[in-house]
């Protein structure tokens, strides 16, 4: 079966990923026309948004405004680029997940590792449904200030007059576009991420059936060590391929989430308050599929001493329980994913994300009064 299915379609759309049916030469130069024609999108407005905070932001209200859109556009442009550059390196990811030790090799091991392609494809759906939700309340918004102010959705830097309608149709257009552009790499990245984790859990789940079975008889416990020996290894190689990111993708939610939460505080009506109220919630969930997965594959790794505890060992022969100590010491450390080793990716690191952005944000609250 083909694994991660939807979100790699997922991250085709955000310009990330040429679909592997696309090997003809139109096809290549069209998707590569493509993937630059978003990339340079989102840099070209990074670019002018950085130009107006250094030449035009005078107070904090200003710099609040100016931030939250401008780290999303940096955070997404580096997880497009990066991926791009070393798709071939995710491509061996993946393609590990079809071969052994890790590849089915019965039907309930097929079954196990749909149930949670299954989850990864919910996962990126229900992920993907509130980006579009933040993007259309944004747009809705913005349509609505240039009907009755002529204002851009974005105060950034431009070299021209952008007063002719045709003019200001073009600026106003690629703003929409970076913007939407930025939601939707940031699903693609996040749920290849929040994939990778779940088919590690998928891989511990499917090793704990194949320990269930040497209590029947079958001689396949060496195998099962080299299996778990390989879990360890691939996971090292997944965290180390999203280290930066992680890092990145953390200290950029803090920062957005208490600026969003200020200006939440400062917004004067409804029609600033709901599309900061829908982002919040975006940036949130984003943080927080990180840790909520992170802590999943931490806690089955750990799980997986007490299931050979429970099973009927007693029964063993000594070289198979020497065999079984052996899995259980290295399953005694977790695998725990890491951001450059600086935060771990579980639930305690998310309240204290939340406990650190409210922080910020009183502290910002103070300095206005």
């Amino acid at each position: 079966m083909n694994v991660l299915k939807f979100t790699l379609i997922i991250c085709g759309f955000a310009g990330c990923w040429q679909p592997l049916s696309w090997t003809s030469l139109s096809k290549n130069i069209m998707y590569k026309a493509y993937a630059t024609f978003l990339i340079s999108s989102l840099y070209i407005f990074l670019i002018s948004q950085f130009i107006h905070v250094a030449l035009n932001v005078g107070n904090s209200d200003e710099f609040t405004d100016a931030l939250y859109m401008m780290l999303t556009i940096l955070v997404a442009g580096y997880k497009q680029v990066y991926m791009w550059i070393d798709r071939k390196n995710f491509m061996i990811i993946i393609n590990v997940l079809t071969e052994e030790p890790f590849a089915p090799c019965e039907s309930h091991e097929l079954m196990i590792q749909e149930k949670f392609e299954k989850i990864a494809q919910t996962n990126t759906l229900r992920y993907l449904i509130l980006v579009l939700m933040s993007i259309s309340s944004i747009i809705l918004t913005s349509v609505f200030t240039v009907l009755t102010n002529h204002n851009l959705t974005y105060n950034t830097w431009i070299p021209f007059n952008y007063s002719p309608p045709a003019v200001f149709f073009l600026v106003y257009t690629h703003q929409l576009i970076a913007m939407s552009t930025s939601g939707i790499v940031n699903v693609a990245c996040d749920s290849l991420l929040c994939g990778f984790l779940l088919y590690i859990c998928c891989q511990l789940e499917i090793l704990r059936y194949r320990l269930s079975k040497i209590i029947h008889g079958q001689d396949i416990l060496h195998d099962c060590v080299y299996h778990h020996n390989r879990i360890f290894e691939y996971a090292y190689i997944v965290n180390k391929k999203f280290a930066v990111i992680i890092t990145i993708q953390f200290a950029v939610s803090m920062l957005v989430v208490c600026s969003n939460l200020y200006r939440i505080a400062m917004a004067a009506n409804y029609m600033s308050y709901i599309p900061l109220v829908v982002y919040t919630s975006a940036i949130l969930m984003q943080i927080f599929i990180y840790c909520w997965f992170g802590n999943e594959v931490k806690l089955k790794s750990l799980h997986l001493m007490n299931n050979i505890y429970n099973m009927e060992w007693t029964t063993l022969n000594s070289s198979s329980k020497k065999a079984l100590l052996f899995i259980m010491k290295r399953a005694m450390v977790p695998i725990e994913f890491h951001s450059s080793y600086i935060i771990t990716m579980n639930l305690d690191s998310f309240v204290a994300v939340l406990k650190m952005s409210y922080s910020v944000f009183n502290l910002l609250l103070q300095t206005q009064e």
